[in-house]
Parts: C-alpha cells; sequence; structure tokens
C-alpha cells in the first residue's frame, strides 16, 4: 500500500503526543486513520511523499496538520472555489490560513505576504500561474515554506483523468527550492499516474501512500436509461431534502433537464463552462450552502467541492473513464454515511464521447488513443455482472478478499436489475470456445454469426466447427450481451485498430478449463412492472440511516441549529459540524461540555463556538 524503508520511524513519529494532542485539539479526533498516521510522518519528518486516498478518505488533514506542527507550508490548488472552501473550513478549526488569488485585491494580496513574512499564516492557498511568476518565486526564496503540498496533483500528469498544462510548469519547485520537501496528493490515480506525479514533480525518493480506493457506504448502481428525466426525477424524490449532483455530458442537457426539474417543484441549478464566471461562482455558493436540491452539470463541476453532506449523484449518461468516474462518485458521502450512485447508460454514450474526442482540437493520435482505451474501460464496468466496489478497487491495483459487497446492484439485486442466468459458465466456454477455434482471428459481429449457425458471408471452413450453431437458439441480442459480458469480466479482451479482433486471456482459460465460474447476465424477459412509489423506495432505502423516532427527531433539530449557526457566520452548515457529529450528538445526549468534546469532531474551537448552542438544545427538551 506505500512504499517507505522508514514505514516504522514514520509511524513513531507521527504517534508523538505532540501531533496527536494537534489532531485533538483542532479536529477533535483522538486517533489518525491509518493511512492519514503514516502521511502525516512522512510530511512531518521532512519527506517528499505522494498521498493518494479515496474522496473523503482525510486526504487534505496529510498536509494541514505538518503545517502546524512543522512550520508554514504553501498549497497550490487549482481552483478558486477549491481554496475558499478549504480556507475557510480552516479558520472555523481556528488555524490562520490564507489564500491569493483573482478575487482577492492587491491591498488584500500585500496584507497576507506581510502575514505570511511574518510567520502569522499557517497555510497559503495559491494558483499554480502565481507560484511560478518570478516575483512570487523571489518572495518565496525570502520567505521560504517549511514544504509545498501540491494538491490535486493528479493534474500534472497527461495520463490523468483531469490533465492541466500550467501544472507541468510546477517542475520550478524543485529546481528553485531543491531542499524543501514537496507533498502531492490526489484522490485519484492509477499506478501509471503515480508514476508519472512523481516523475513530473521531481519527486526524491519519496513516501508513497496508496489508500484503500473501496468507499463501502456508497451503493452504485448501473440503470439502463429508459426515460432520463422521469428516472432522475424518481431518484430525487427519493432523496427529499438531500443535496446531489447530476452530471450530463453537455451543455444543451443541463440546461433541459434543469428546466424540467425545476418545473416540478426543484430546487435546482445547471453549471456548465459555457456560463459566465459569476454564474457558475453563485450556483457553487448555493449548493454549497444547502439552498439547492441538486447542481445539473457537466464534468466542468466538481473539482472543487467540498461540502460533505452530498447524499446522492447521477450520472445521466456514462462518464468518460473509470477515473472520472470514480472521482465523481467520490464527490457523495465524504462524511462516510450512507450515498447512493446511479449511472442511466446506453449503448450510444460511448459512441456520443467518441464524437466529442474527435471534436476537441487538443486530441492528438496518441491523447486519442488514450482516451479510447480508457472509454473502453468504462463500457466494460457499466456493463459487468461482477461487484461494483470490486471492479474499482482492482482497477486502481488493489486487492479485493471480500466475496460480497453487499452495497451495489451486482451483489444486491433488487427488482428490475439485471439478474446471473443459472448456466452463465456453460453458455461463456461455449463463447470463449468459439473464439479459440476461430484462431483468435476474428471480431465480435462474425463470431455471432458462427455461434447462431448463420451461413451468410461465413467461411464455409467455419461452418464445420464444432461451435457452429452451438447457440442458434439464441438472439444476435442476447449473445452479443453475454460477449460484452465476457469482455466486462477481463474473460476477452479486443485487439486496437479499426478491425479489432477478438483474444482468451488468461481468465478466460480458467474458465474453459472450470478452474473458475463465469456470470453472465440472464436473459431478458420482460420484468413484472414497479410502481413509481416502489422505485423511489427503493431508492431511498441506500441513504437511510438507523435512528429511533427520537434520535431521528434530535437530529432534525440539530440540522436546523447548524443552519443557523451557519448564517449567522456566513459558511457552509457542513464547515460548522459534519452530519457525523450530529447524529453521534443525537444518540449520546450529552449533558455537559466535556460529554460534547468526547464526539469525535468536536475539537477546542467548535466546543468554545458551538457547545452552550448545543447543550441549551438538551436542556429545552
Amino acid at each position: 500500500m506505500q512504499h517507505s524503508s522508514g514505514r516504522r520511524a514514520l509511524s513513531e513519529v507521527v504517534s508523538s503526543p505532540q501531533l496527536l494532542n494537534l489532531l485533538r485539539q483542532y479536529w477533535g479526533y483522538g486517533a489518525f486513520r491509518p493511512d492519514q498516521e503514516l502521511a502525516v510522518g512522512a510530511v512531518h519528518a521532512g519527506r517528499d511523499t505522494l498521498v493518494v486516498l479515496p474522496t473523503g478518505g482525510g486526504k487534505s488533514l496529510c498536509y494541514q496538520l505538518p503545517a502546524l506542527s512543522r512550520g508554514r507550508a504553501v498549497v497550490l490548488s487549482p481552483l478558486i472555489a477549491l481554496m475558499h472552501d478549504q480556507v475557510n473550513a480552516l479558520q472555523q478549526l481556528g488555524i490562520n490560513a490564507e489564500c491569493v488569488n483573482s478575487t482577492v485585491t492587491p491591498d488584500q494580496a500585500r496584507q497576507t505576504y506581510s502575514r505570511y513574512a511574518r510567520n502569522d499564516i499557517d497555510l497559503l492557498y495559491v494558483a499554480p500561474e502565481r507560484l511560478v511568476t518570478n516575483w512570487f518565486l523571489q518572495f518565496l526564496a525570502n520567505h521560504p515554506p517549511s514544504f509545498f503540498a501540491i494538491d490535486e496533483a493528479h493534474c500534472i500528469s497527461q495520463w490523468g483523468h483531469d490533465f492541466r498544462p500550467e501544472y507541468r510548469r510546477l517542475e520550478v519547485l524543485r529546481r528553485n527550492f531543491p531542499t524543501i520537501p514537496i507533498c502531492a496528493l490526489t484522490a485519484t490515480a492509477t499506478e501509471r499516474v503515480r508514476k508519472d506525479i512523481i516523475q513530473q514533480a521531481h519527486l526524491k525518493d519519496p513516501v508513497i501512500v496508496v489508500g484503500n480506493f473501496d468507499r463501502p457506504n456508497l451503493h452504485y448502481r448501473v440503470e439502463q436509461r429508459t426515460s432520463r428525466r422521469t428516472q432522475i426525477e424518481d431518484i430525487m424524490r427519493a432523496h427529499a431534502g438531500k443535496g446531489g449532483i447530476v452530471y450530463c455530458l453537455s451543455r444543451k442537457d443541463t440546461e433541459s433537464l434543469a428546466t424540467y426539474l425545476s418545473g416540478q417543484g426543484f430546487q435546482v441549478a445547471a453549471y456548465h463552462a459555457g456560463m459566465p464566471a459569476e454564474a457558475r461562482a453563485a450556483v457553487q455558493a448555493d449548493f454549497t450552502a444547502e439552498k439547492l436540491d441538486a447542481v445539473i452539470a457537466t464534468v466542468a463541476f466538481g473539482m472543487g467541492i467540498d461540502r460533505s453532506n452530498v447524499r446522492f449523484i447521477v450520472h445521466a449518461a456514462m462518464p468518460a473513464s473509470i477515473e472520472h468516474y470514480q472521482q465523481e462518485t467520490g464527490r457523495a458521502g465524504r462524511d462516510g454515511l450512507p450515498a447512493e450512485c446511479v449511472m442511466l447508460h446506453s449503448r450510444g454514450d460511448a459512441a456520443k464521447w467518441r464524437g466529442l474526442f474527435d471534436k476537441d482540437p487538443a486530441t492528438t493520435e496518441e491523447t486519442l488513443a488514450a482516451k479510447l482505451a480508457l472509454l473502453r474501460g468504462m463500457e466494460d464496468f457499466a456493463s459487468s455482472m461482477r461487484c461494483r466496489h470490486q471492479l474499482l478497487v482492482e482497477y486502481f491495483g488493489q486487492a479485493w478478499t471480500a466475496e460480497s459487497c453487499g452495497n451495489c446492484d451486482n451483489c444486491q439485486p433488487e427488482a428490475g436489475q439485471t439478474q446471473a442466468h443459472p448456466d452463465s459458465t456453460v453458455l461463456a466456454q461455449k463463447i470463449l470456445s468459439c473464439v479459440v477455434r476461430l484462431k483468435e482471428q476474428y471480431g465480435l459481429g462474425y463470431t455471432i454469426k458462427v455461434l447462431r449457425g448463420e451461413t451468410d458471408n461465413v467461411q464455409p471452413a467455419h461452418c464445420g466447427l464444432s461451435t457452429f450453431g452451438i447457440l442458434r437458439d439464441k438472439s444476435a441480442a442476447q449473445i452479443r450481451r453475454w460477449m460484452d459480458d465476457c469482455l466486462a469480466d477481463g474473460l476477452l479482451t479486443r485487439t486496437e485498430g479499426d478491425y479489432p479482433v477478438l483474444n482468451v486471456t488468461v481468465e478466460g482459460w480458467r474458465v474453459l478449463r472450470n478452474q473458475r465460474a463465469a456470470k453472465l447476465s440472464a436473459e431478458q424477459t420482460r420484468a413484472p412492472r414497479r410502481s413509481r412509489q416502489e422505485r423511489i423506495q427503493q431508492h431511498s432505502s441506500h441513504t437511510a440511516l438507523e435512528l429511533s423516532a427520537e434520535e431521528a427527531r434530535l437530529f432534525d433539530e440539530l440540522k436546523n441549529l447548524r443552519l443557523e449557526l451557519s448564517q449567522q457566520r456566513r459558511v457552509p452548515a457542513y464547515m460548522i459540524l459534519h452530519d457525523t457529529a450530529l447524529l453521534e450528538i443525537a444518540r449520546a445526549r450529552p449533558s455537559t461540555l466535556a460529554e460534547l468534546a468526547r464526539v469525535p469532531g468536536i475539537g477546542a474551537r467548535k466546543l468554545e463556538d458551538f457547545g452552550d448552542d448545543i447543550l441549551g438544545l438538551f436542556q429545552d427538551q
């Protein structure tokens, strides 16, 4: 999970009373998460560090706490909204943080630089474009930080899903400050991207911390897109009063869907890159302040979202890569509470993405090949019958040992969901055997013809194969679905190029030799039609909390109190207290400040600021 010759020494560093006291004092937690512990220890010890933790894994703390223990830090952040959210959240904890960007006046910037030079700022957030200016580099040379933190570090890699050319210029950090440690952080990076980050940022013998990519609190499901508007409306009604994001493929789709949902009584807003910057900022502010039920957005929305209590993510069409999907769904349930992630999928989605790739003037032959490979991986994920959690974990290079996640559509099938065929392994063996007998020299369409026993444009020699007509009683569409299942589960692969051919993989040979089972979708039959209320209830169950009636009432009252406090302070509600803290308070019913201080997530500053208000709520019962 990590690379470091000094893991034990780093663990001893981070377990010191100083760091644990800082964690308790500011963040209100009595222990680090395992991956946080190693990352904080590495940064505190002055090591170059690469931290890959999924969204909601506590990535930011890995550099924020060392800025208190080791000394001031400069943080490179790609988005203004992300900077402001981080700074506001830190200030609520009593930590001195500031940002300098295009929204800050020259006088405010001068005051911030002056405070930084006096060592009155623990964390200074800036954009990459500002960092590489000659003036700012000279300023840092005169007032060097104890370390640099590069947030959203996947932007530095051309193999990442959100490559940004300006991030390539960050190599000036190592050239101008060869002895100052660098901590690079991201929520999404395959092994190839991790290696590129290390190379491009010139990290020296870095400690690499890769957290568990599984998000067990997220319910993943893929539904065939039949009536997009109705399906999304049902999901939003299921999660009434809870915030979510709906991702669309095009700007036009965001606007038309937002118009429809507004007409159905929802508080929603469209968001896309074609809108004026002020309008985009207003939508993001309303979403962060919990004034909207959902944002209907393109992928332009999300990187700066720090809101912890997003309860649902909907993809109105298949995203372009598993990296995009993992990061976008990762914006749900950052607080660890249940959330639902639904992808509405159609076979036409991939063709739409290919069209967009072709129209992009920045696309080269090399980048197009990389994008198409990522798209094929996403297609395989969408059509797979295997555990969604397992597919994501294994995609990012980690082992999966559980039999079932119990929290996805394939491990917890529901009415209307695709079921597994009882003869999956036998059917897969027939398909794989046919590919072998065709000497792995033909594509999907031709193989289907042989399996169905068709003679039109089929070579006479192939009409004599033992697999010729072995599935003659099945439709071409059904066989295609099973072959897609084989591709999705890694039993078959397709070659590159205009005329891809099928190959049987190592795992496919294991199925042929009865060394493992296959899982193919059941033949499509007309399933009993569920009522709309049943569909809504099904979605709602994936974010339900196990609370008694009294606990639920207290939880709602605490949320109302939090909203009042957030409005008074003009900060988002989740920055006051996370839902997890409110739940613990509702269950514990503390009667003293000492009891309240034992609730995880309530540090000294929050206890001082909000303790009396919270206890007053219980005294009024």
